[in-house]
């Protein structure tokens, strides 16, 4: 039963949210489409999206600010470790001199066929641009960015696992995915069509501690995977509760989609994601998305008091 598209989204616990912002209309160019609050929980957090031209699912990185609650996460094995973007064919040169400019220890390299530029975000999480064709994919002109070197969406995630077996018998026996490729230690898998944002990568990494699965400063929380309903989305989580992967939580309404989590066996946390039908524009006009900062339920009585204490995201 193959019903994931591709990936939806993927989440990131921060710092500062004013140096994330920064970071990501700034120097990555992406537009801002959502300034929210965590839905979870009782501590305001704040909750930032970023996207393409469009906002599209699969081009969307959100982040947790969580500098103000002192959480710090710790990187390690069985967890999501690397955010892949996917830049157009030929801008990798331009990209290495921005990133350096920037003050980022920015390398060029190659997996997989693909010309890949690393570097690290500001609060220590690996990210990767990678080289690949648009797919229809709009890059948003921000900032100094050109439009033909722009950021198109996610191109895929790296999880390090002790055990890739058990991960291969999830993402092949319940995932939507095929194994496509393998390089050293490195196995590569894709789901829907294939191509940008339908890439998991898998790690061999047995030698490092275990990774930190909660909120805090400095990992990777959790990466969504798009589904076309929420009927389907019900039949695929029984599916693959049927399958004995039965560490998946109820329903959630996140606002702008509704979503089901699953504790994958190499620890990584995934989510199955039904974008509303206005996606961003549930709450906000269409041309104003990302501006206002709307926050979240349980905290709507007292906004004006949550930003004064958060401080407000200059743009």
């Amino acid at each position: 039963m193959k019903e994931l598209n591709h990936l939806h989204h993927i989440t990131l616990c921060v710092g500062d949210a004013q140096e994330d912002y920064d970071f990501h209309t700034q120097v990555l160019g992406l537009r801002s489409v959502k300034k929210t609050l965590l839905y979870d929980g009782q501590v305001p957090i704040y909750h930032l999206y970023y996207g393409n031209a469009d906002g599209q699912p699969g081009s969307i990185v959100t982040t947790f600010a969580m500098r103000h609650t002192g959480i710090k996460g710790r990187q390690g094995t069985n967890q999501i470790k690397t955010l892949m973007l996917a830049i157009p064919e030929g801008s990798s040169r331009f990209w290495l001199d921005r990133l350096r400019q920037h003050g980022f220890d920015a390398t060029e390299g190659e997996r997989f066929g693909e010309k890949r530029v690393s570097f690290v975000h500001p609060h220590g999480i690996p990210y990767v641009l990678v080289e690949t064709p648009s797919q229809g994919r709009r890059a948003f002109e921000g900032a100094d960015v050109p439009k033909d070197s722009g950021i198109y969406g996610m191109h895929g995630i790296e999880v390090n696992v002790r055990d890739t077996d058990v991960m291969d018998d999830f993402l092949t026996g319940a995932w939507s995915s095929d194994r496509v490729a393998d390089e050293a230690a490195v196995k590569r898998y894709q789901m829907g069509k294939g191509g940008s944002s339908t890439h998991i990568d898998v790690v061999r990494d047995p030698d490092s501690p275990q990774g930190s699965w909660t909120f805090g400063e400095g990992i990777v929380h959790h990466c969504a995977f798009d589904i076309d309903s929420l009927e389907k989305q019900e039949q695929y989580k029984l599916f693959v509760e049927g399958l004995g992967y039965t560490d998946f939580s109820d329903r959630k309404d996140r606002g702008y989609f509704d979503s089901v989590y699953v504790r994958t066996p190499g620890g990584a946390l995934f989510e199955a994601a039904v974008t509303k039908p206005k996606a961003w524009a549930e709450d906000e006009a269409p041309e104003h998305i990302g501006e206002d900062i709307m926050v979240s339920p349980q905290f709507s009585h007292k906004k004006e008091e949550i930003i004064a204490m958060l401080g407000p995201i200059k743009y």
